[in-house]
């Protein structure tokens, strides 16, 4: 059942709205095994049809959240690889969805655009603690702050995380 809005809200455009647009169709595409395009084109018809599910986003903002979306799709492997390197002590299948998320399509960011770290960070944060557990922010924050800090580490130019050391 979607809910329509009685009064058309202004759009959004801001990039945090973006991310948090990006954010749940990468959530929603995960969770029933869907192709990222396709969830996404179906919450952009959902939101341009006034559903309030989705927040109204501006042009601008739009084209951003399907620019995360396809580089998403398009740079996954690396993505899972830099987070597999990063994250120590938790596998995939022990983290909870919604911070695997927020770390795929921050660290996107974080590797593949020219977006400064910290404000990529705080999206990431506060999307973590809207969505989810009571240490998810904290969570985010940690593993992105040390991602951001070993991107920044000299390294020949080179804008992937650093192999783990035995």
């Amino acid at each position: 059942m979607t809910r329509r809005r009685e009064k058309a809200a202004a759009p959004v455009g801001t990039r945090r709205a973006a991310r948090e647009f990006a954010f749940r169709v990468l959530f929603e595409a995960d969770r029933g095994d869907l192709p990222l395009q396709s969830v996404f084109n179906r919450a952009e018809g959902a939101m341009r049809a006034g559903d309030d599910t989705f927040a109204p986003l501006n042009e601008e903002a739009l084209a951003f959240a399907r620019e995360l979306v396809t580089g998403l799709g398009t740079h996954r492997p690396d993505i899972d690889a830099t987070l597999r390197r990063t994250i120590r002590g938790w596998s995939f299948d022990q983290m909870a969805q919604t911070d695997l998320n927020v770390l795929r399509l921050a660290t996107y960011e974080l590797l593949h655009t020219t977006e400064p770290h910290p404000p990529v960070i705080e999206s990431a944060v506060r999307i973590a603690r809207k969505f989810g557990g009571d240490d998810s922010g904290r969570f985010v924050n940690g593993v992105l702050g040390g991602l951001s800090r070993s991107l920044q580490e000299p390294r020949g130019g080179d804008r992937t995380a650093p192999e783990p050391q035995e």
